[in-house]
């Protein structure tokens, strides 16, 4: 029995048919916040294989920023990418770098706000990590260009503390870090990558690449879960208000033929939905949203345990901090925001299976006395927003929440 990708090409099923049916730890949308479980001895099974995959990964690597010889690139990966970096001047301003500090980037991306910071304070060294091998040949580039004052970090937030040690970066040194969840503008401008709704491409989302060909893809997911686990997924993760119907659309939709497009997967979304449902979407500026935008989020944060990921970041970020070194974080959604916010004051997240982040908790958390944080004083107790003009000028950031604190 074999099973197709996103790429064409065919898989062994037994690899990994049992672990994708099993939900990365998906949060419930009731006060109970059970965890759905399809089997514990699979979940188990995948969280290993995962775990021996990014250790392999990471010893792997000459140097903390070289790229192994089975990785490939996009043709146009170091290329022509334009990048807009989010609420600059909020971040420049909250992280404070002085001369001859060493600061994080621990989501380089298109290196716009790296950029920024060279140029504003030349004697600084910055540590510029991403899980994305395309990013990281563009910091390659850039370390060149600067002569060594940008050390590139393949990996992901999991993996930094090890990537640090290997460095010999000593836990409490770095001065300041900068955390962008989510996903780049340069991943989404690149239809091969299978993040953009506006781009026909392969329904991947993988934001690592290649580095691991064996994990499931978007595509993999879209035609492997039941209509149960689908549901679950866009409710959890995407929030989803027509999941059900969503999910119903995607299994019968695939009884004919795979889902292994973007555009194939928008139009079942679209085609699922009442006509007034579908136009009826819009996004923070009021205008028109397409229907499968939350369906791509939650599809997109599940593939990438991208909830997980930036727990581990937030605490690796902790640890490389001195006292009175400070940390941005910018987030554009919800349940990135909500995770945030509560570890910066101070909760329990270390069972983050246990926990929930749905609007309709909120007003159970509210009712617990926050503790008080030994770890983190906040720079600003509100959330961070863009201005109105820099909304204009980067419509992709329109949905970002930044938050600063510095760390006891």
């Amino acid at each position: 029995m074999t099973q197709r990708t996103c790429c064409g090409g065919r898989r062994s099923a037994a690899k990994w048919s049992t672990a994708i049916k099993i939900k990365i730890m998906l949060f419930h949308p009731s006060p109970r916040c059970c965890l759905l479980w399809k089997s514990l001895a699979g979940w188990r099974t995948w969280r290993s294989w995962l775990s021996s995959l990014h250790s392999s990964s990471v010893s792997a690597h000459s140097g903390p920023g070289s790229l192994d010889g089975s990785t490939r690139l996009p043709s146009d990966s170091t290329d022509k990418v334009p990048h807009t970096p989010v609420m600059l001047k909020e971040v420049l301003h909250y992280l404070d770098i002085q001369q001859g500090q060493v600061v994080l980037d621990m989501t380089f991306g298109g290196g716009g706000h790296t950029k920024a910071i060279l140029s504003m304070v030349p004697e600084v060294q910055v540590l510029a990590l991403d899980r994305d091998p395309t990013a990281i040949s563009l910091a390659e580039k850039l370390a060149k260009e600067t002569s060594g004052r940008v050390t590139p970090l393949l990996g992901r937030f999991s993996e930094l503390e090890v990537l640090l040690s290997d460095l010999k970066v000593k836990p409490g040194s770095v001065d300041a870090v900068l955390l962008d969840a989510g996903c780049s503008s340069m991943q989404m401008d690149q239809a091969e990558r299978g993040f953009s709704l506006s781009k026909d491409g392969p329904l991947d989302m993988r934001m690592d690449g290649d580095r691991y060909p064996e994990m499931p893809s978007a595509a993999d997911v879209v035609d492997t879960l039941d209509r149960q686990a689908l549901a679950s997924i866009l409710t959890a993760y995407g929030e989803e208000r027509h999941a059900r119907k969503i999910a119903s659309a995607i299994v019968e939709a695939r009884r004919i033929s795979p889902i292994t497009r973007t555009q194939q997967l928008a139009n079942v979304v679209a085609g699922s939905l009442p006509a007034a449902v579908v136009y009826a979407r819009k996004d923070r500026l009021s205008r028109r949203a397409h229907i499968a935008t939350k369906t791509f989020q939650a599809l997109r944060i599940f593939v990438n345990d991208e909830l997980n990921e930036l727990h581990a970041g937030l605490r690796a970020a902790r640890e490389a901090l001195r006292p009175g070194g400070r940390l941005c974080v910018i987030t554009f959604h919800s349940l990135e925001d909500r995770l945030v916010k509560r570890f910066l004051r101070g909760h329990d997240l270390s069972n983050l299976d246990q926990h929930h982040f749905s609007p309709r908790e909120q007003g159970l958390w509210k009712e617990r006395s926050a503790p008080e944080n030994a770890h983190w004083l906040p720079l600003r107790r509100k959330v961070i927003t863009p201005e109105k003009d820099d909304v204009k000028d980067n419509p992709r950031g329109r949905s970002a929440k930044l938050r600063a604190a510095l760390r006891r």
